[in-house]
């Protein structure tokens, strides 16, 4: 790489963040420095990339956030406090952006963005969120992925607020599409076989959405009923997660004509039921 990558823990660890955030800076030769994803504002992350850019006579110049959920932009108001010259850049999401306290300069598909005289392009990946984007750098085939994917774990779409299922797997299927030999995930390690775990995260959807289907077909007609079958034992931390996800299923079988709702129940539509609920 054209610039010096430095993982930054975010100190935000949870039920729904693991061992909490990563976050990148990323430094160039000619001390410009960029930081991907702003954490939550904990003091110690907020110090260590103070530390990181006194170590290499850098300054921060912009803060790329890959989506507005808090765990990745919380920490914003304090950053551009700390660095008011620092520009801030997101795909915007309208009716979540105001309340943050920070003027972001809004990122579209395609947008390139200067890196220490290398670049990053955006890439509009939404599904976990509305506004969700990766950030390729092509000279590595590396992929700045936010939310995207977890080894080893699977990512919630959160419906009600913005998430879409047929989204989310067609961001799987784009980055796919690129051949990257690196992700740099938001929350676990690093991924050096990408095209493998992009695609089980897709093959995994397609069995939670069999899963909500055969549901269905048992007679679970209620998002809380359908999760608790799906999700036997759960921890309770981790269900409202599951029925985002559940709802997000059956919201795209509904779109698919495999599913209907009516004033909150669910049923199997007709063409599913003449398939055996497959």
């Amino acid at each position: 790489m054209a610039f010096d990558q430095i993982l930054l823990d975010a100190h935000n660890p949870g039920p729904m963040t693991g061992r909490g955030n990563h976050t990148y800076l990323l430094v160039g030769e000619s001390g410009d420095a960029t930081l991907v994803d702003a954490g939550v504002g904990d003091p110690r992350h907020l110090s260590a990339i103070d530390e990181a850019l006194r170590a290499r006579s850098a300054r921060l110049t912009r803060v790329l956030a890959t989506h507005g959920h808090g765990d990745h932009v919380g920490g914003a108001p304090l950053l551009a406090s700390r660095h008011p010259e620092a520009l801030f850049a997101k795909v915007p999401w309208p009716e979540h952006d105001t309340p943050i306290g920070v003027r972001w300069q809004p990122l579209a598909d395609g947008d390139e963005i200067e890196v220490g005289g290398d670049t990053l392009r955006a890439i509009h990946t939404p599904g976990h969120s509305p506004d969700h984007v990766a950030f390729w750098h092509a000279r590595t085939s590396a992929v700045f992925s936010g939310d995207l994917v977890i080894s080893g774990s699977s990512v919630m779409v959160q419906w009600s607020r913005g998430g879409n299922m047929a989204d989310y797997l067609a961001s799987l299927a784009r980055i796919i599409e690129l051949g990257p030999l690196t992700l740099y995930p938001a929350h676990g390690a690093v991924i050096t076989d990408p095209v493998g775990v992009l695609t089980r995260h897709i093959e995994h959807r397609r069995e939670r959405a069999a899963q909500v289907l055969d549901a269905l077909g048992r007679g679970r007609t209620t998002v809380p009923a359908i999760a608790d079958s799906i999700y036997d034992g759960l921890t309770a931390a981790l269900l409202p997660a599951a029925r985002e996800n559940v709802r997000a299923h059956l919201e795209q079988l509904k779109a698919e004509g495999r599913a209907v709702e009516d004033n909150g129940r669910w049923t199997l539509a007709t063409s599913a039921l003449h398939h055996g609920g497959h």
